[in-house]
């Protein structure tokens, strides 16, 4: 009985990565009916992260009423996996653009609700929390969050209030005093992204227009996370000013490292870790990943890099199937990756082809299982 085992990212605006699982295993199971499929459907941290681990790892999940991008409560969810002890927390569950509907305000917007959601996680038994840092309203560092976990952050005449994006130049004391429980809990902030908390390649000016910043609020946002970072490293010792990653989810990656001590890391190296992949990898025939896009920013520890890193190890191989093949593709033939095909099967733009990606991708993975199979 062959092993095949699945790990493919979504396809940005046609197919999640548990959709690609669920097609790729069908073609699987068509032609080889014996075949043992192991699926590990990714997701990057933003949107769709907490169903894509539930359905690589068995979990439950869990409903909670926390606070929206503007402080009015809503009703999300996150998931909890490891016999309950490991929480997976999205950031946008919370504190994601889509919430905004036509109101975006990175001046105004709150990551708080991630806060009570990380506090949430915390009275109910978790021990680590693997938090998703992606598609954010918010250009607030994080520090919504923090206060809704005790940190209290202090105007010039002394009286405590909730920074936003808009507000962060008002912040004139920090007093770290996060609740007890939380110091005990260990935090990995997934993010796929490497700008830092300020400046030209920072959370204001790279991101900030997506969630409704005009040049004069770009402005205006930079120079309040510029002003946090100076706090942080006055009040907490801590300098995240330069952090690779610090600029993800509104620069809530460096107000995860300051208040919480969060480690910032990779999102395919959390999901890998916590799936217990290189073990799964045990007597695997071979390894379906793939994604979107495959170019040269995929080298960047994406999703088919990760995994193929990975795979090499053990000397299994790596068949990348993709929506669109760019320029610098074949660098991952040098990462591990065996094979990288598309399954696009005629030269038409992304407008028209998203609509067969699903019907395409089927096929082609039947194409590819019939060359293997007859090999």
């Amino acid at each position: 009985m062959a092993k095949y085992i699945l790990v493919p990212d979504s396809f940005k605006g046609t197919m999640s990565s548990v959709e690609v699982c669920e097609i790729m295993a069908r073609a699987i199971l068509k032609l080889d009916p014996a075949a043992e499929v192991v699926s590990i459907p990714v997701a990057d941290g933003g949107e769709g992260m907490v169903e894509a681990f539930l359905a690589a790892i068995q979990g439950e999940r869990i409903e909670a009423t926390v606070s929206n991008p503007f402080f009015e409560k809503m009703k999300t969810v996150y998931g909890v996996i490891g016999e309950g002890k490991t929480a997976v927390i999205e950031m946008a569950a919370c504190a994601g653009l889509p919430l905004v509907g036509d109101r975006p305000d990175p001046e105004r917007a709150t990551t708080y609700g991630v806060g009570e959601l990380i506090m949430d996680s915390v009275q109910r038994g978790a021990k680590k929390i693997i938090l998703g840092l992606g598609g954010s309203a918010t250009n607030d560092g994080g520090c919504g969050a923090a206060a809704a976990c005790g940190v209290r952050f202090f105007d010039d005449k002394g009286e405590v209030f909730v920074p936003t994006g808009g507000t962060l130049h008002k912040i004139a004391r920090i007093e770290k005093t996060s609740h007890p429980e939380l110091h005990k809990i260990e935090i990995d902030a997934m993010c796929d992204i490497d700008n830092p908390m300020f400046g030209e390649n920072g959370a204001a000016y790279i991101f900030g227009p997506q969630k409704g910043a005009d040049a004069e609020i770009v402005r205006t946002l930079d120079d309040g996370l510029r002003h946090l970072s100076k706090m942080i490293t006055r009040d907490l010792d801590c300098d995240v000013s330069a952090l690779p990653g610090g600029g993800a989810a509104g620069a809530m990656g460096a107000g995860m490292a300051a208040f919480f001590g969060a480690k910032l890391k990779m999102g395919i190296d959390v999901v890998l870790e916590a799936a217990h992949f290189e073990d799964r990898l045990r007597g695997a025939k071979i390894v379906f990943t793939g994604e979107g896009r495959i170019d040269a920013q995929s080298m960047r520890g994406k999703v088919v890099v990760g995994v193929a890193r990975r795979a090499v190890k053990h000397g299994v191989p790596v068949v990348a199937v993709v929506g669109q093949i760019g320029e610098g593709a074949e660098a991952a033939y040098s990462e591990g990756v065996t094979s990288i095909f598309s399954i696009n099967t005629a030269p038409l733009p992304f407008s028209e082809a998203k609509h067969h990606s699903k019907e395409n991708l089927g096929i082609t993975m039947q194409n590819i299982l019939r060359l293997m199979l007859r090999t």
